[in-house]
């Protein structure tokens, strides 16, 4: 080592060195240090001693370091001109010189990282928390930074295994003639390796460096704790197949999602037995609710309830099962696009429009008074208000499904405009969820800038409503030209094999979906203007493609139902049942008034009669409350109370819903057409 390397080296290290024999200026920490890890019987003198024989035996093997890092770059060197040794056996001999060179760097810089982290310490204060705070956010990154260097060395010395294989094998087939098998088996492995290295992604390395990701300590639960062995002995075989559960610090699990290894076929063992016990158990429970005169649904709903984390907490793919419950409800909302035909919506279309927009008015105007009487942020007043406007379009389809409804002579059908208020509610939700970012932001705004927020708000809702617009277009263009010869052609190829047909009619559902959702506008609106725009068709053709679709339909509704059942706790409901169950009244009372007067208000008079049954249909809060809530939460504008209240409020008013249903039905509904509707 040169003589002003040295010289600096020593500074840097003897730098806590000077401070430790030096202890005038932070007395009362080294006495607390002292106090703590060598006992009061400590003399300063021997502390002192102990220090600079610690410096000389690291400025010793810094020097020694350096001597062998200066020997590898020779080896280096060597290898490289040797004509003796093949290009595998080359590869390999300076690939392993130079993991031990990065090994021996890195332990250096661990060292000078351990002596700057004990000068912050000495400099600061023990009673200061905040600083202490920031010493282990600060060793906490080193350590995460050392774990992730350490794992990528792990990843090259696998690397530099796989080299030495491939110098052993060409030295045994120079020694040795190969056979044919052999032969061909070779150039099968070369192949196979090739493969493997055009296919890999290197996402670790192209991700580290991006802004805003950070790295973590995880913990790593393997598969079958039980077959600890045999899982060990099979990972020394061939890879792990990285099927193990990751679990944060903050206690959120991860399962895999993209393998490193494409060419290895898995399957999520946690998410089959996830649906595999859904659809055994919501048997019994959709029975049970057969008996008692419920609907089916809420036999899945507590199917969720007893799988969940407030019953068994068997369910380990929550996230997973939800998104294949979300299926469930854009074939839903199809089949309701489906039964709705155009003649329909263009009769009751200013009723569809006007009755939401008015009851989502009132009850925000409801919401700001309570809220101002209680002192709740007009924010949030704005969001529960919102969410307690929107209605359940799944729960009321399935009310309505499969009921004979004929229209009168001047008369208006009154699924028609319930499902009508129901397709502007999911517009609305589309717009809220639009909208949000900017509510976020306007929580945490000044006065000073509300003016902006608002003007804000205008132009996204302006930026919405001219998606909507683009969309219906989109749709006019597929009804006059291409749903006809589409379908045409699907009936023609699927005749006795209706895969095609399923496949055509699924693929038409996901086309629209990704149109609304290219254009900010929510997918469900996009699967019931498929179905609607299928109707246009006839009704031969929405027997056939119903006939096909409701199966699936209904196996997807099951999982979905089941996954709103995964965020009912009744142990809160419980606790705080006085509570909710006067919030849940006066929401569905609240909500079945403000039908009754709107609807009052745009309706004939020849058509009055239907306010008590459309109102009874809209009196329940949505399950997309689920999904509002939780974003308000990550976000910040509710409180981890208020988003149980809304969970809570929502499920009970969903539980209500069928009685308040079946009371409007026996009193409005004329007694042949009341078998069907209920």
């Amino acid at each position: 080592m040169k003589a002003t390397g040295f010289i600096s080296l020593w500074t840097l290290v003897s730098l806590p060195c000077s401070q430790l024999a030096n202890p005038a200026e932070h007395e009362d920490v080294v006495k607390h240090a002292i106090k703590l890890h060598r006992g009061k019987g400590a003399v300063i003198t021997q502390r002192k001693q102990w220090v600079l024989e610690s410096c000389r035996k690291l400025s010793g093997l810094l020097r020694q370091k350096n001597v062998v890092l200066n020997k590898l770059k020779n080896a280096i060197r060597a290898v490289e001109k040797d004509a003796g040794l093949s290009d595998e056996e080359k590869l390999f001999q300076v690939h392993t010189f130079e993991i031990f060179q990065k090994e021996l760097n890195e332990s250096e810089n661990s060292v000078f990282q351990a002596i700057h982290g004990l000068q912050r310490a000495l400099q600061g204060d023990y009673k200061d928390v905040v600083n202490m705070k920031e010493s282990s956010r600060q060793r906490l990154e080193a350590l995460r930074e050392a774990a992730i260097k350490e794992e990528m060395e792990y990843v090259e010395l696998l690397a530099a295994e796989k080299h030495q294989v491939e110098a052993l094998k060409n030295m045994q087939h120079q020694n040795k003639s190969l056979s044919m098998l052999d032969e061909i088996l070779e150039d099968v492995r070369k192949a196979a390796d090739r493969l493997e290295e055009e296919i890999e992604e290197h996402a670790f390395d192209d991700n580290k460096s991006v802004r805003g990701v950070n790295f973590e300590a995880v913990l790593r639960v393997e598969e079958d704790e039980a077959n600890s062995k045999i899982n060990a002995s099979k990972r020394e075989v061939e890879d792990d197949l990285g099927l193990s559960m990751l679990i944060d610090s903050q206690n959120n699990q991860y399962i895999l999602t993209k393998p490193r290894d494409s060419t290895i076929p898995r399957a999520d063992h946690h998410f089959i037995k996830d649906i595999v016990t859904i659809g055994m158990l919501s048997l019994p429970c959709g029975w049970l609710c057969t008996t008692i005169g419920l609907p089916t649904m809420f036999g899945y709903v507590i199917c969720g309830v007893l799988l969940g984390p407030s019953g068994l907490n068997s369910i380990k793919s929550i996230v997973q099962v939800e998104t294949l419950g979300e299926f469930g409800v854009f074939f839903t909302l199809f089949l309701v696009g489906l039964e709705f035909s155009p003649e329909r919506l263009r009769k009751v279309w200013k009723i569809s429009l006007q009755g939401p927009c008015y009851m989502t008015v009132l009850m925000i105007a409801f919401g700001l008074l309570w809220g101002h009487l209680l002192q709740i942020r007009p924010t949030q007043s704005v969001f529960i208000s919102t969410c307690l406007s929107l209605s359940s379009t799944p729960l009321v389809s399935r009310f309505l499904a499969g009921s004979v409804r004929g229209d009168k002579e001047g008369d208006i059908d009154y699924s028609s405009v319930l499902l009508g208020m129901l397709v502007m509610q999911d517009v609305q939700l589309g717009l809220f969820i639009a909208v949000m970012p900017t509510l976020i932001q306007a929580g945490v705004s000044t006065y000073s800038s509300i003016f902006k927020e608002i003007l804000r708000i205008l132009i996204l809702i302006g930026q919405i409503l001219f998606s909507l617009a683009a969309v219906f277009l989109i749709c006019l263009v597929i009804k006059t030209y291409l749903i006809g010869p589409y379908y045409r052609k699907l009936h023609a190829e699927s005749k006795g094999n209706k895969e095609i047909l399923i496949l055509g009619i699924t693929a038409f559902i996901f086309l629209m979906l990704t149109i609304t959702e290219l254009l900010d506008v929510s997918m469900e609106l996009g699967c019931f203007l498929a179905g609607a725009l299928i109707s246009s068709q006839g009704h031969m053709v929405t027997e056939e493609i119903m006939s096909c679709i409701e199966p699936i339909r209904d196996f997807l509704a099951i999982i979905f139902f089941a996954s709103i059942g995964l965020h009912v706790f009744p142990t809160f409901v419980i606790y705080e049942l006085t509570v909710l169950l006067f919030l849940t009244l006066s929401v569905v009372i609240m909500k079945f008034v403000l039908a009754v007067l709107v609807l009052s208000l745009i309706l004939p008079k020849t058509s009055q009669y239907i306010k008590w049954i459309v109102s009874a249909g809209l009196a329940q809060v949505s399950e997309f409350s689920f999904v509002l809530g939780s974003r308000a939460r990550r976000a910040g504008i509710i409180s981890r109370e208020v988003y149980l209240l809304i969970l809570s409020v929502t499920t009970l008013s969903l539980l209500l819903a069928p009685a308040l249903w079946r009371a409007a039905i026996m009193k409005c509904v004329p007694r042949p057409e009341r078998r069907s509707s209920t």
